[in-house]
């Protein structure tokens, strides 16, 4: 049974909105129930595809708004080397922002980074990345995202044996959260739609990146509705 120690947070991956109304397609995600924006950014080099940078993200904040407070934009950065970049998301209204160990000279460095721009810090593993390297940095990290995919394109299906990763991850940072009382989100990213997010909130997840599945749909409150029902029936609080 996954940790409660976080609420749930579902975050679309804007990868998959139109955007030709990018805007309005944040608006209306986040109206339908979404918490946070999921922001992707590859770079040609780390992973094979091109995607946005900063400036759409400083184009996108003034529409991220829920319930009339600004809405978490959650960067993931899938770029090498990330340090440059990383002042410039900060300073477009990142809230969050997290890197791949493997494109960073200096990890520690890269996260304390982050939080002297005044964001949270993640580190993303990808499915071959061992859950290891998360273990000296965890005093320096807000949020752990696994990728249930490998990264690079949208749409693909989720890689059954992250399930055991998650309940793996979930259970280093529950016994981190029992020793300091400081917890740390497990969000994962890849092929989750509305018939396994129960799973994956089962095996420890909190926070669900969903791309595909909630946009181009023709109802994103039911969409993200019917995720936040599964997940509830998977925890036991149905």
């Amino acid at each position: 049974m996954a940790s409660q120690i976080n609420p749930l947070i579902i975050a679309p991956s804007i990868l998959s909105a139109d955007f030709a109304c990018l805007g309005a397609e944040v608006k209306a995600v986040l109206k339908g129930g979404a918490d946070w924006i999921h922001f992707d950014v590859m770079d040609n080099h780390f992973v094979p595809n091109l995607t946005i940078g900063p400036l759409v993200c400083e184009a996108i904040r003034p529409y991220a708004q829920n319930g009339g407070q600004p809405a978490m934009i959650d960067v993931h950065l899938m770029i090498e080397p990330v340090e440059r970049i990383i002042p410039d998301f900060a300073k477009a209204g990142a809230n969050l922002i997290s890197f791949h160990p493997e494109a960073s000279l200096d990890v520690a460095k890269t996260l304390q980074l982050i939080r002297t721009n005044g964001c949270r810090a993640g580190l993303v593993l990808n499915p071959a990345t061992p859950i290891e390297v998360l273990l000296p940095y965890l005093g320096l990290i807000d949020l752990v995202l696994l990728m249930s995919v490998n990264p690079g394109f949208g749409g693909q299906a989720f890689i059954p044996s992250t399930l055991e990763k998650i309940s793996c991850v979930r259970k280093i940072l529950d016994n981190h959260y029992t020793a300091t009382n400081i917890p740390i989100r497990l969000e994962v990213d890849g092929g989750i739609k509305v018939d396994n997010i129960g799973a994956i909130a089962a095996a420890g997840a909190d926070t669900f990146v969903a791309g595909s599945a909630i946009f181009g749909k023709a109802n994103y409150s039911e969409i993200i509705t019917a995720m936040r029902s599964e997940c509830a029936q998977a925890l036991g609080q149905q």
